[in-house]
């Protein structure tokens, strides 16, 4: 059997991002896989943009999501929402030729530095992938609330609690793709 392939993506540009680093933690938990990080450092979606050809970093993303097995999101909240990175990712991969999220196995996870860990983007960004036919992990869902105090220098999470959850939706990521 080929190596199975997981993308993961933050909606997150930031260098030091919490979601960034629960993404990282995420696929290391998963074990052996070919794995590419998405650049979603891309054009703000415009459909004249569009109308002029697809933008070759937005074409890159519809590849990687394609050639994937299986998609990690980290999706962080700003003002008890999606990150505007995430939902233009989105809404640019929904223009991408082909569908590249129907029917992919999508664990989606969230750090914040609020008390809910996030819980208002998460169910947002839940909302989004589902319409663009992701088959997102029905798991508990995984989210790091005061993410400021939950990461060790190095990137991994200080709490085993956080750590067993995290490990729990990334095993049942890993039986989906396996299985599927």
């Amino acid at each position: 059997m080929s190596t199975l392939k997981i993308l993961g993506i933050s909606g997150s540009l930031r260098e030091g991002s919490f979601n960034t680093q629960l993404m990282k933690a995420a696929i290391a938990s998963y074990g052996a896989a070919d794995v590419e990080i998405a650049d979603l450092n891309l054009p703000l979606y415009d459909g004249d943009l569009e109308a002029k050809g697809i933008p070759d970093a937005v074409t890159k993303l519809g590849a990687q999501i394609s050639a994937a097995d299986a998609i990690i999101v980290a999706s962080p909240e700003y003002n008890k929402g999606i990150s505007g990175v995430l939902k233009n990712a989105l809404d640019w991969a929904s223009r991408v030729p082909g569908d590249g999220l129907r029917g992919k196995p999508t664990l989606l996870i969230g750090a914040a530095a609020g008390r809910t860990g996030g819980e208002t983007a998460y169910f947002m960004t839940r909302n989004c992938l589902s319409q663009l036919g992701a088959v997102v992990l029905a798991t508990p869902a995984v989210l790091v609330a005061g993410a400021h105090n939950e990461f060790n220098e190095d990137g991994t999470l200080k709490s085993e609690q956080y750590q067993k959850s995290l490990d729990n939706g990334v095993a049942a990521l890993r039986k989906v793709t396996l299985n599927g």
